[in-house]
């Protein structure tokens, strides 16, 4: 049975992601501080075991109960430590790569530290690695402005002025953000390199996990081995993989960007295979009714549709029955 589920994991990316979430997780929870139980609760404790009655007639409270009790006030303990982070003082070590990065106005000699607030700069010679924390790190490309917004262990954002980063995260979902002008990437447990100019125009793609890019509630779903485009106003646009073919990515951007629609469409919808069917599914949600249900047909043609998926409730565009199909989807990816 390990054997089995050791070659699963070897050749199936979502799994294998999963798995790797919930060790990150296991190895972050190690690291909960010990806290001890408030002495008011052994006094309301005590206080409820002298209301029962005499010795004799007062049910006997076993070890274990005991232990309960204390797990408890650890677990909550632990979960506010999480919910609310270290102190917004943390800092994070800035190592120096190449060249002279400068963290506020002063070069890094070796190593430094940034808190939220500071900005760290690179000009065409120099690259630094920013340790987030404890859940991974990034690499700041040369010609590349960030500044650290927020840095406490339940939430770790940065916003990129302008360049590109190289994000390895190993952590539970959602604790690392990156702001951009034109939306915000949400790390999902992945490895991603993301790129932007200062208007907001910028190139997403994902080597390792998922990757959510949400702007204005508008949202972009990208595994591994895919990318996808972002611009102002529009946030980002419809993922596609590398190895798509070419007039499908040219069709993508004719159709969403240049906003002429008709003969990129169908492009798109002729050239999709199987494992377009990610773009497919995004298009769902981003174009007409009519064109809605052309899409849903060149899916279900493509890949038989799961149990629990309907036209019906995909054309209505029911939020758990498309999230549904997209879980399903990933498997033929």
């Amino acid at each position: 049975m390990a054997q089995r589920a050791e070659i699963h994991l070897r050749q199936c990316p979502r799994c294998r992601a999963e798995c790797e979430q919930v060790r990150a997780g296991m190895a972050l929870v190690e690291q909960l501080p010990t806290v001890e139980a408030p002495a008011a609760i052994w006094s309301s404790i005590e206080a409820a075991l002298e209301q029962i009655g005499p010795r004799a007639g007062r049910p006997v409270v076993r070890p274990w109960r005991w232990a309960f009790v204390a797990a408890a006030v650890l677990v909550l303990a632990g979960g506010a430590w999480w919910r609310y982070g270290a102190p917004s003082g943390t800092r994070w070590e800035v190592v120096r790569i190449e060249g002279a990065p400068l963290v506020g106005a002063k070069p890094i000699q070796g190593a430094g530290r940034i808190g939220a607030g500071e900005w760290i700069e690179t000009d065409r010679g120099s690259r630094a690695m920013v340790k987030v924390g404890s859940i991974g790190s990034v690499e700041v490309a040369p010609n590349t402005r960030v500044r650290v917004v927020t840095a406490r262990t339940g939430e770790h954002r940065i916003a990129l002025a302008r360049g590109e980063i190289r994000a390895k995260i190993l952590a539970p979902p959602k604790l690392f953000f990156v702001d951009t002008a034109s939306g915000t990437a949400v790390d999902l447990g992945c490895e991603y390199e993301l790129s932007t100019d200062e208007e907001g125009s910028g190139m997403l793609h994902v080597t390792r996990g998922w990757v959510s890019f949400q702007w204005k509630g508008l949202e972009s779903l990208v595994p591994a081995g895919a990318s996808c485009r972002t611009r102002p106003l529009d946030g980002p646009g419809i993922p596609y993989f590398d190895d798509a073919p070419e007039g499908l990515k040219h069709a993508l951007e004719i159709l969403f960007y240049e906003k002429s629609g008709n003969d990129a469409f169908e492009v798109v919808l002729s050239q999709a295979r199987v494992r377009d069917t990610l773009t497919l599914w995004h298009l769902l949600s981003r174009v007409e009714e009519d064109d809605r249900a052309r899409v849903f047909d060149r899916i279900a043609a493509l890949t038989p549709l799961p149990a629990g998926v309907s036209r019906e409730q995909v054309l209505k565009l029911d939020a758990p029955t498309l999230k549904h199909w997209l879980e399903e989807l990933a498997w033929t990816w």
